[in-house]
């Protein structure tokens, strides 16, 4: 039989457009769909407009330390409806960049959501596309709650577009990663922003020191924290703000913005993968061996749909792989031990590698090195903000197992610092590297002495 396409691939996001173009590189006839915009989340309304929004709220803080470096005369009036706008800008000329990619690889795009009608066969709008095989980088979608009201809220993906001015009290629901970077950039333009949390602290799944330094430097920047609370009802004044959260305890808290963070669900729904024999888990996510392969022979499955490492460079990784083994004769799969990764809040935090609790359950006896201190910018401010950082070593290797740090520039450093992990750097080896003075990064290699066991983190001299 003659297909349309030795490929198709269903999602123009990270992981798909990467599939895409190295797979016409091999020669081979690729198209590709989407339904929304080409980019996917991490362009469109993820990692890269986030992280602008999160530059432009620490304006604010560095306008506030300048006096001690001798400004005067700083007052400054913030417009949320210019840096919405420019970041809105900057997403249409990176759309525009990932359009002519595909264009330029030879990959022919259509406009639509993909559904399969049998293992060959997709259906994209109102066109019927065939294949010998398909890649499915669908990604993830914001999931939001099942309660009363649950349509007053809005999720990271209208968080990009809010009415101006900016609301002047935002609630954010959910503790993990884009409810902390969120809170920040809120926080950082001037609304007063409330943290609403199931759990103790945020950040479940981190290293369980670093997620208590992130909490308490959050509330110390004037985050309010509501711990082991959860949200069953919101109720609006005549459809719109203010908003009014009831509680399971019975409090009642008021708003004029509720946000959602409580995590992403596999964007698999309606794309017919019951009809060709794509096995999903529970939460929807696809399930693929090692090589990205799922239960049907002929399709593959890469990036945040797969539910294994949710990040765009991850997404990539797989989406290359898959490209260089079906078609550029060059098997390989994704590597995805020691995968660095960071935390856009405020203060940044980065890792790369073991967590202590990770590292004690699987190779028992570990040296922990860790310091507290106050970065040198802040020495002429006065300001309450310190920085954390943490080494974990294997005690019977000295491989350095797990890297960790709090504070600016975090994830800077941990790149750099990811490459030593990975290729099994030793903690002799981090002691035989000269620092650079004086810098935050000179503290990795200038920990000496491994803290006392068992116990907790005790801040190093400053």
């Amino acid at each position: 039989m003659a297909y349309d396409y030795e490929l198709f691939v269903i999602g123009a996001g990270s992981g798909g457009v990467r599939a895409s173009r190295m797979s016409a590189a091999y020669g081979v006839k690729v198209g590709i769909c989407e339904d929304f915009r080409v980019g996917g989340t991490c362009v469109i309304r993820g990692c890269v407009p986030k992280k602008l929004m999160v530059y432009g709220s620490k304006y604010a803080h560095a306008f506030e330390e300048a006096e001690a470096y001798g400004w005067s005369g700083l007052a400054p009036k913030h417009s949320w409806a210019t840096l919405r706008d420019n970041v809105g800008k900057e997403v249409d000329r990176l759309n525009g960049i990932y359009l002519r990619l595909l264009k330029d690889a030879g990959v022919t795009l259509h406009m639509g959501r993909g559904r399969f009608m049998d293992r060959h066969t997709l259906e994209v709008g109102k066109e019927t596309i065939t294949a010998e095989k398909f890649l499915i980088a669908t990604g993830g979608r914001p999931e939001m709650p099942d309660i009363p009201g649950k349509e007053f809220a809005i999720s990271s993906n209208e968080a990009f577009h809010i009415d101006d001015p900016l609301p002047k009290r935002i609630t954010v629901v959910g503790g993990g990663y884009i409810a902390v970077e969120f809170a920040g950039i809120f926080n950082g333009l001037g609304s007063k922003v409330d943290i609403v949390i199931r759990r103790d602290r945020v950040l479940r799944g981190f290293d369980e020191e670093c997620r208590t330094f992130v909490h308490e430097s959050l509330e110390k920047g004037g985050i309010r924290i509501r711990k082991e609370t959860e949200i069953v009802r919101i109720e609006a004044t005549d459809g719109k703000a203010p908003y009014k959260l009831h509680t399971k305890g019975g409090e009642v808290l008021e708003t004029d913005l509720v946000m959602y963070a409580t995590g992403r669900l596999a964007n698999t729904a309606g794309i017919g993968l019951e009809k060709v024999g794509v096995q999903v888990d529970k939460k929807g996510a696809v399930a693929v061996d090692e090589w990205s392969k799922t239960t049907a022979a002929n399709i593959w499955a890469v990036g945040d749909v797969t539910d294994r490492i949710n990040l765009t460079p991850v997404a990539i990784m797989e989406g290359h792989c898959f490209a260089d083994t079906e078609f550029g004769k060059k098997p390989r799969k994704a590597d995805h031990r020691d995968v660095p990764s960071a935390v856009f809040c405020q203060p940044e935090m980065a890792n790369v590698g073991l967590t202590e609790e990770e590292a004690r359950q699987r190779l028992g006896a570990v040296k922990v090195f860790a310091s507290t201190f106050r970065p040198m910018k802040q020495t002429l401010t006065g300001g309450e903000q310190r920085t954390f950082m943490k080494l974990i070593v294997e005690a019977a290797t000295d491989k350095v197992m797990g890297v960790h740090m709090v504070g600016d520039d975090a994830a800077e450093l941990i790149q750099g610092l990811a490459v030593a992990v990975k290729a099994g750097a030793t903690k002799a080896q981090f002691d035989a590297t000269v620092g650079i003075h004086p810098t935050a990064g000179e503290e990795f290699v200038t920990m000496r002495a491994p803290r006392p066991e068992p116990g907790p983190v005790k801040a190093a001299a400053e």
